[in-house]
């Protein structure tokens, strides 16, 4: 028994383009009827033409109104009703200044072939963009807002290669997290798992060699101190990964870990960090106050 085929469901158009499609059609209809109206407005002119040429026997002006109806003369007089010079008395409306003749002449025909291409255009256009494709304002500006964010990503990747000792700040939880583990595979074996000091000095306690604030420290891992045996990083970790582990370091302050190396250096205050805007969140420990 042959087996019935469903019927596949008939496409389904969405409110916005039944109005697109209904004013689409409306002004098909406007054009028609601003077509039709014209050609009769010049049969009747024709009309009136061919008596007055009957009345006056211009063999000329019958051979001009005898043209096949569809010739492009008239097509083109149908659509712009220009009026030749030699006709001007026709249209003449009797209003004389200083040698100037007001005339009731008709748009220019180029004003109009322009005004029927923009109607023929707008048809086109509402079509392409509104019922034949699938573009929307939406869409176009979702695909916008991803490019922008894409930008706006790869800037910030550009940013963070700019930071050096002058600007840098404290990094957040994250970068934080990710010094650490840079801390755990460069520094263990000089400072001491949990920053005790070794063959380098103590980095949990108030002392130091060269200068305590963040900056200090980033400057100091960025160049090291070859005389003493750190080198420079500069090299090896990229300004936003020795960013993070200075900040790394200056949350090791106070641990106080068992075996921790005598102080070395001078003692470091932290200078008072300004006040934080009131829709900021403040500094702990005193740690962000090293910048």
């Amino acid at each position: 028994m042959a087996q019935s085929t469903p019927a596949q469901a008939a496409p389904v158009i969405t409110p916005n383009q039944l109005v697109v499609l209904l004013i689409v059609v409306a002004l098909i209809v406007a054009v028609a009827c601003l077509m039709m109206a014209t050609t009769l407005l010049y049969l009747v002119r024709q009309k009136k033409a061919e008596t007055a040429v009957a009345a006056e026997g211009a063999t000329s002006e019958v051979a001009r109104v005898s043209e096949g109806i569809f010739s492009w003369k008239k097509i083109n007089q149908v659509l712009t009703r220009s009026v030749p010079v030699a006709q001007e008395a026709d249209i003449d409306l009797g209003h004389d200044f200083d040698g100037i003749r007001e005339l009731d002449n008709r748009l220019p025909p180029w004003w109009l072939w322009g005004f029927y291409f923009t109607i023929v255009f707008s048809v086109v256009y509402m079509y392409y963009f509104h019922i034949g494709s699938d573009w929307s304002q939406d869409k176009q500006w979702a695909e916008e807002v991803e490019t922008a964010n894409a930008q706006v990503a790869e800037f910030m990747k550009t940013k963070a290669e700019k930071v050096d000792e002058t600007n840098v700040v404290m990094a957040d939880a994250t970068g934080i997290a990710a010094g650490k583990e840079i801390y755990t595979t460069n520094c263990v074996a000089c400072h001491g798992a949990n920053g005790e000091g070794g063959v380098g000095p103590n980095l949990t306690d108030e002392y130091w060699l060269h200068g305590g604030s963040l900056s200090d420290v980033f400057k100091l891992v960025k160049v090291g101190v070859p005389e003493k045996g750190m080198i420079s990083w500069s090299s090896t970790l990229r300004p936003a990964e020795i960013q993070n582990v200075s900040s790394f370091i200056l949350t090791l302050q106070g641990t106080n870990p068992a075996n921790g190396k005598a102080p070395q250096g001078e003692k470091y205050t932290p200078e008072a960090a300004p006040a934080a805007p009131a829709d900021t969140t403040a500094a702990t420990d005193g740690k962000v106050a090293l910048n």
